[in-house]
């Protein structure tokens, strides 16, 4: 399908749908498809249909953050729509959202609660309602939204999408209008992992226009493992879960073993309490440093609620905040104490899906309990990927999230599609791809090396037909490659971490070592080598083609 016809299609569906709350601004059908036609098919995102929440720029778009006093014209794109443009996606307009992203619900928008997709009664979840209910509806493919609180998680939950929120700074915020400026997240909403996975991956990256951009680190973890492990929590850690809830996560937690995964049961009080200070504690600050004093003009058209907390946010001492950094280092401190051992904790997203009727009646405490599982995550510099969980007996929607510390994203990424069934997709470009030939294949004795090192198995692969392999009979058992032959050796290739590799090489026993390997489609990548000398002292096994058909035909 063409860009061009993808775009018909989306308008079509505008149309059928017939839901204007999930819009703050649509651009001009013709002026889109002018734009479809114009791009390259070749961009990794070609004809990618985007809608994007509107407090994120978008050049010759206003950005309102649902309050119209508040609106300005950017002249530039937000970097994160750039990158996605600049990759082929088309954007197709911005969308409504809880005004100044400050809220789970997607009632609190002078244009309206954003309705559920399916169940119009209820509420979409906020922030970022409009983004993730343009997908929920099949408008577009993608929806950008941002995450302080859960705004990128809890609407994803109501609708049975993905949503994904990367440590902090990984996607740059240049362009989007802060709400707590050190605990912001641009996310992603997609009906599955890989398209998420892959829309993340073109936003990820430092920008120098954001003191906050962050890279990745050399010691980044680029796989989970082949069998994960994942802590969920204690029954009481559980009791806001509504009834329905709580069955289907105990449902969900059940699949685990089936799905490929291990768990332990771990106590999370320590980050539910932590969580209380978003709100509740002076860390509320930021939101006042963010629009307290445009709305304290009193020129806007606020809504009401939304005004009392960024209002309110003016009065924490300066030492109230200090104490509510120190208490939050302990709980980050906690956080990775308890993650110890564990590829990431197993949380329900939210604990009910209620009705708009009843976020009117109580604003405030049905959104303050819609965030009881996700408001730490940021506070305590932690990635986390919203997916569908095990529906409720009604065969409602109900959402889980995988949680793991910062710079995790690949991990909880792996995790959740296996918790959700579905295919997972490389977010991080880092590494240095490592061919193996002999021990560290999968199956053999020295593979958990690669394992706990975090490498992730990119596929079979052969070396060109320049090379030999003997058996230098070692304990355990090991082949040696040599480039001074004439066959074609089979191996695996493996993506790691630049500062995993050197601590790789540093155990490296002799006569292995690593260079240069010539692979049969003509890539150069890191290989298994051996010395000269040792070669020669071994057995020659390059008849077998590889290690595995040598050590089968051993019956070993």
């Amino acid at each position: 399908m063409t860009a061009t016809d993808r775009v018909l299609l989306a308008y079509k569906r505008i149309a059928e749908v017939d839901r204007p709350e999930v819009w703050i601004a649509l651009r001009d059908e013709a002026e889109v498809l002018a734009e479809a036609a114009s791009l390259a098919e070749d961009l990794p995102l070609y004809g990618m249909l985007v809608a994007v929440k509107d407090n994120i720029d978008v050049a010759g778009l206003p950005t309102t953050a649902a309050c119209p006093e508040f609106s300005y014209d950017p002249t530039e794109d937000a970097t994160v729509v750039a990158r996605l443009r600049a990759a082929g996606a088309l954007v197709l307009g911005k969308t409504n959202l809880d005004q100044f992203a400050t809220g789970l619900v997607g009632t609190r928008s002078p244009h309206g609660a954003v309705r559920h997709a399916h169940d119009p009664e209820k509420i979409s979840g906020g922030s970022s309602s409009g983004s993730a209910t343009a997908v929920a509806l099949g408008i577009v493919d993608v929806a950008l939204g941002t995450d302080t609180a859960g705004s990128g998680r809890v609407p994803a939950a109501f609708a049975s999408l993905v949503g994904i929120k990367p440590t902090l700074g990984l996607v740059p915020n240049t362009g989007v209008v802060p709400a707590c400026v050190d605990y912001d997240a641009v996310t992603v909403f997609a009906d599955d992992t890989a398209t998420a996975a892959t829309v993340m991956s073109v936003m990820i990256g430092p920008d120098a226009a954001d003191p906050r951009s962050r890279s990745w680190p050399a010691t980044v973890p680029l796989a989970a493992p082949p069998r994960p492990r994942v802590g969920v929590p204690r029954r009481e850690d559980l009791v806001a879960l509504c009834p329905e809830y709580a069955e289907a996560f105990a449902r969900t937690v059940t699949g685990l073993d089936a799905a490929g995964m291990d768990h332990d049961v771990v106590d999370i009080s320590p980050l539910l309490d932590a969580a209380v200070l978003l709100y509740d504690g002076a860390i509320v600050a930021q939101r006042y440093a963010a629009v307290g004093e445009f709305l304290s003009t009193g020129r806007a058209t606020a809504d009401p609620t939304v005004e009392a907390i960024v209002l309110g946010a003016r009065t924490p001492a300066a030492h109230a905040y200090v104490d509510d950094l120190s208490t939050l280092l302990a709980a980050k401190s906690y956080a990775a104490t308890l993650l110890d051992g564990l590829d990431g904790l197993l949380l329900p997203t939210t604990t009910e899906h209620p009705t708009i009727a009843a976020v009117q009646a109580d604003p405030m405490g049905i959104n303050r309990r819609l965030g009881t599982f996700t408001n730490f995550c940021n506070l305590l510099d932690m990635a986390a990927v919203a997916v569908p969980g095990a529906p409720t007996t009604a065969g409602a929607p109900f959402g889980v999230m995988v949680v793991g510390p910062a710079f995790s994203d690949q991990v909880v990424l792996d995790v959740a599609a296996l918790v959700a069934g579905d295919r997972t997709a490389v977010v991080v470009d880092e590494g240095v791809d490592v061919l193996v030939v002999g021990a560290h294949l999968r199956g053999f004795p020295l593979n958990g090396q690669l394992v706990e090192r975090g490498a992730r198995f990119l596929g079979e692969v052969g070396t060109s037909a320049d090379y030999r392999l003997v058996d230098l009979g070692t304990t355990p058992p090991k082949p040696g490659l040599v480039r001074n032959g004439s066959a074609s050796i089979a191996g695996e290739l493996y993506r790691m971490a630049p500062a995993h590799l050197g601590t790789f090489l540093a155990a490296l026993p002799a006569p292995m070592g690593l260079g240069p390997v010539t692979l049969s489609d003509g890539r150069q990548v890191v290989g298994f080598m051996c010395a000269a000398d040792a070669a020669e002292a071994g057995t020659d096994i390059t008849e077998f083609g590889g290690w595995r058909a040598y050590m089968a035909d051993r019956g070993l």
